[in-house]
């Protein structure tokens, strides 16, 4: 959708036209999920609902273009989550990563592989086992599409601190996704001496 439809369906939405409500629902909706299962795991559902009828009640107050638009219901979204989190008690389920990469070949371009993988469960559970700042910075810029300024207004940071996590985030990926490499020093010891050429 360009700047233009999208103001088109922004301002017939705020005269209550549904159809157009819809269209700006669906332009999000599944990225919100995605964001929100991989932060929120079971409250997921239940804060993308709270997350829409808050959208609902404040969207005469909303202005701006399709980005802001991403951003100012991530930032809901986020508020919403944190509630959430609050009330509950939620654990993380843990994830075998070594089974869901089995087959990650050495040397492999692991950006191009998690921009590749992003839409399947696996990737979003892998990216749930990194430090929350990271992954939500990951998700916003990655998975929602988000540029830095943008990420950095959802998440309350300076556009610095959020380069910062993305790097360290995709870094981290990185580890999670390679093999860990047989050295000597992993290999079990039988008494024998072994030298080590370097």
């Amino acid at each position: 959708m360009d700047d233009h439809d999208f103001e088109r369906h922004l301002a017939a939405a705020k005269q209550g036209d549904e159809g157009a409500f819809v269209v700006l629902f669906r332009s999000v909706q599944p990225l919100l999920l995605r964001y929100l299962r991989t932060v929120g795991g079971p409250l997921a559902e239940d804060v993308a609902a709270d997350t829409w009828v808050s959208i609902v009640r404040g969207l005469e107050r909303f202005s701006g273009n399709e980005t802001g638009w991403r951003a100012w219901v991530f930032t809901i979204a986020r508020a919403r989550l944190r509630d959430a989190q609050r009330k509950a008690a939620r654990t993380p389920v843990p994830v075998d990563v070594a089974s869901v990469y089995a087959g990650v070949a050495d040397g492999a371009d692991v950006e191009a592989m998690v921009e590749e993988i992003f839409s399947t469960e696996a990737a979003l559970d892998v990216i749930a086992q990194l430090p929350p700042d990271q992954a939500e910075v990951v998700l916003l810029r990655h998975v929602a599409g988000l540029d830095v300024a943008h990420t950095a207004e959802v998440l309350g940071k300076r556009p610095g601190a959020v380069r910062v996590a993305a790097h360290r985030g995709l870094k981290r990926l990185a580890g999670l996704m390679s093999p860990v490499p047989e050295t000597p020093e992993s290999q079990p010891c039988n008494g024998e001496r072994h030298s080590v050429d370097y």
